[in-house]
């Protein structure tokens, strides 16, 4: 009998009778969208949850960031990483931007602070960062050198939901922050996301650009998008809200069990971000050249045993055909390449039974020995 499929990761889904609740509220009320009582209701708690000043909800991460580079009324050129979903340098030239790819730090493979610099020019106006798999960029050293050359700052963080250092909720720094909503995320509804602002200047400017740019039903002050979420997606927030820090404590657990099986496993790197970054959104681990076999060869034998792990990132954005052409595709991207091309994400998600943690690390471990 063949054992049953593992994807890499599975949507948490609330308790349904608590969904149906909000959805026969939206069926008597005949508000879907437009920003109805459950959106206004789910942004105020939201923020309130992630600690963050003002926040704008959108249809989707995508739209989300898109309208955030939009907002903050950008030009010329976007230092950003290679190591990334598409979605991060899509938003850059939807934007009629152009994406300046850097290379990435080999701990926490986030954008490497260091490098930023010396990819300045003089129309650099903005570095995007991505908080990958949750871990946490150097803020503060990117913050510094935003300040120095007069650069705005927008994080995206699609995977860093309810993630905090120091200070506080990641989510605060830079000019602006992204969070994704998709399914496969730590918390979801549906599909969705939000911009995290500082300034309630700067929600409404987000606001208005997420309804078309309208400032009045016959006045438009600038070109938007339908990027607002509906009821039925606020809905769905509202509740996950309710069990998210549950959902966290059980991928915890797993990510726990994971690091102590792979421990002894010859050829496997854990990431030790997860240390930094307490939502463990994803379980990336590094296929080093100990391993006896590929690390898409291993990708291969898993799939064959009906285990779905991803190559997450693969392959790196200035190796695909929208972005080659650049002229800062050309890098050397002695962390990137090597990463991408060692990098796996294991299946991680809050009701991921032990036995197949344990199928999985058995797997592997088969491999390793060989």
């Amino acid at each position: 009998m063949q054992n049953k499929p593992i994807y890499v990761t599975m949507p948490a889904l609330p308790p349904l009778d608590e969904f149906v609740h909000y959805l026969e509220g939206i069926w008597s009320r005949r508000v879907l969208t437009n920003q109805g009582p459950l959106h206004q209701e789910f942004e105020q708690l939201l923020a309130a949850y992630l600690e963050v000043p003002h926040l704008s909800l959108f249809s989707s991460g995508t739209a989300a960031l898109v309208t955030a580079l939009q907002a903050l009324d950008l030009t010329g050129e976007v230092i950003t990483t290679p190591f990334s979903f598409v979605a991060t340098s899509n938003a850059i030239m939807w934007n009629g931007l152009t994406p300046v790819f850097v290379d990435i730090d080999p701990d926490t493979l986030n954008l490497d602070a260091t490098q930023i610099e010396q990819a300045i020019t003089p129309k650099t106006t903005a570095i995007l960062a991505v908080h990958c798999y949750g871990y946490p960029c150097d803020t503060s050293e990117i913050g510094a050198i935003a300040t120095r050359h007069g650069l705005k700052v927008i994080y995206d963080a699609a995977h860093a939901f309810g993630v905090r250092d120091g200070n506080g909720s990641i989510l605060k720094h830079g000019d602006l922050s992204v969070v994704s909503f998709h399914a496969t995320k730590v918390f979801n509804t549906f599909e969705g996301g939000a911009v995290i602002c500082g300034s309630a200047e700067l929600k409404s400017r987000l606001d208005q650009l997420k309804n078309f740019g309208l400032a009045s039903e016959t006045e438009m002050a600038s070109p938007g998008l339908n990027g607002k979420m509906s009821e039925i997606n606020a809905a769905m927030g509202l509740v996950q809200l309710r069990h998210i820090n549950d959902a966290i404590t059980a991928r915890k657990v797993v990510d726990a069990r994971y690091r102590a099986a792979l421990a002894n496993v010859r050829g496997i790197r854990c990431l030790e971000g997860s240390a930094k970054a307490p939502n463990f959104s994803y379980f990336p681990v590094l296929i080093t050249d100990d391993f006896p076999i590929s690390r898409d060869e291993l990708h291969a034998l898993l799939k064959e045993e009906n285990i779905y792990a991803r190559r997450y990132f693969y392959p790196l954005l200035c190796d695909l055909g929208a972005y080659s052409h650049l002229p800062s595709a050309t890098g050397d991207f002695g962390v990137a390449r090597p990463s991408s091309e060692r990098i796996m994400c294991l299946p991680i998600y809050p009701d991921l039974a032990w036995h197949d943690v344990d199928r999985i690390v058995a797997t592997i471990a088969k491999a390793a020995a060989v």
